[in-house]
């Protein structure tokens, strides 16, 4: 069964009720946020934001591939961003396999080769902060005046921990 029919009737009580429509597209904080697109982190509730806050861009792992790089030079460079944060969690999915191994599994599930792939897999939480915090700052179309923060968030706690 479709959840498809359930969402729509949430966005109906949404809309209903909404008065966020002039609200401008550059973030009120200031502040795009990277992270994992885990269910479990939502990352308005994590951070106190509202509608109009901040960019959130989100992936699997919440990792510095080129597409989140392409949205946060998109976030500073026109629509005035001034703060980076990058936040992962424990009990990320990410953890769990490699490469190879997603890649042998579809190929033996689909006979797709993705091997031109890199799901970005990591086996240490808090170096895969650093390393996304490393690759956004090393980027020359990113300027060195806008600061990088990373955090671990606890699934178990809701805590959010500061990866320096």
């Amino acid at each position: 069964m479709s959840v498809i029919p359930e969402l729509l009737a949430a966005n109906q009580r949404y809309a209903g009720r909404f008065d966020s429509g002039d609200l401008p597209g550059a973030p009120g904080r200031r502040v795009a946020i990277l992270t994992c697109m885990d269910a479990r982190l939502v990352p308005s509730r994590v951070l106190g934001l509202e509608e109009g806050d901040a960019h959130l861009i989100r992936n699997a792992g919440g990792r510095a591939s080129d597409d989140a790089l392409r949205s946060l030079i998109v976030s500073y460079k026109l629509l005035g961003t001034r703060e980076f944060v990058v936040i992962h969690h424990t009990d990320c999915g990410q953890l769990a396999f490699d490469n190879d191994q997603l890649r042998e599994q579809l190929h033996r599930d689909t006979g797709a080769d993705a091997s031109q792939i890199d799901f970005l897999t990591f086996s240490d939480l808090e170096e895969s902060v650093r390393q996304d915090i490393r690759i956004i700052r090393d980027s020359p179309l990113i300027p060195d005046d806008i600061p990088v923060y990373g955090f671990v968030f606890d699934v178990r706690t809701g805590r959010l921990s500061e990866i320096s």
